[in-house]
């Protein structure tokens, strides 16, 4: 574990909605390395809380993919993989044609104004520089979409995927140094959206999706590097010794 974990209290959330937030950010920005155990006694001590928060947070991890439980050895951060994402981005490919082209036929002024109004808050966010604003805002302009294409059944698809998603459009924006491509793409999707084109929004849609998926996979490919290199080391305490 590098550095020191530090409860980021909310006084309006939970207790495991709290442990859940703090253990996530330090699996994001990689204080928790992928293959690290996730001890609740530790963690607890750790966080100066009881073991059922814990507990609790580490389910909410692994519905996001972010933590696994492995037979005998209990819960630990998860590993991304190329398959992984390739399977979760599929499926969200298929999504947004299908959202595409309802949101082209529904398209209306207040949804358009919606939906720039959600464009300039991601470019407020890049210019603030905080990954998680810049991540959610991102999210958020692409909600916008869902909800334009007039399906309930396909947005509630979409945001049980959106757990699952999390990570690897964090792990895109926080890496990818071009903001400006992303906004020249949300652009190009919001022109294709106000001018009905569905095969011009499916096409741009796929494209942004391809970008992500690339530039994931780079970080990937370094994690797993990263990972073999410790374990050709052999046993060291980040794996087996969670106290050190």
């Amino acid at each position: 574990m590098n550095g020191e974990l530090k409860l980021d209290m909310d006084a309006y959330l939970p207790l495991r909605d709290v442990v859940f937030n703090t253990l996530r950010d330090a699996i994001l920005k990689g204080e928790l390395e992928p293959g690290e155990r996730l001890m609740e006694i530790h963690l607890a001590d750790k966080l100066g809380v009881s073991r059922t928060p814990i507990r609790e947070a580490i389910r909410m991890l692994e519905q996001e993919g972010l933590a696994i439980t492995v037979p005998r050895k209990g819960a630990q951060v998860a590993k991304m993989t190329e398959k992984d994402l390739e399977d979760v981005l599929e499926i969200r490919d298929a999504l947004d044609e299908l959202a595409a082209i309802n949101a082209c036929k529904h398209m209306s002024p207040e949804i358009l104004a919606e939906l720039e109004r959600a464009m300039r808050q991601f470019e407020t966010a890049i210019n603030e520089g905080e990954v998680r604003k810049i991540v959610e805002a991102d999210e958020e302009f692409h909600n916008v979409i869902y909800r334009a294409a007039d399906n309930p059944k396909l947005e509630n698809i979409v945001l049980n995927l959106k757990e699952q998603m999390y990570r690897y459009r964090y792990e895109y924006i926080k890496d990818n140094a071009d903001y400006s491509r992303l906004i020249a793409e949300h652009n190009a999707i919001t022109e294709g959206l106000k001018n009905r084109d569905q095969e011009y929004v499916r096409k741009t849609m796929h494209t942004h999706l391809e970008n992500q998926v690339e530039g994931v996979k780079t970080f990937i490919r370094k994690q797993e590097e990263s990972v073999q290199k410790k374990e050709e080391k052999g046993p060291r305490s980040w794996r087996t010794n969670p106290y050190v």
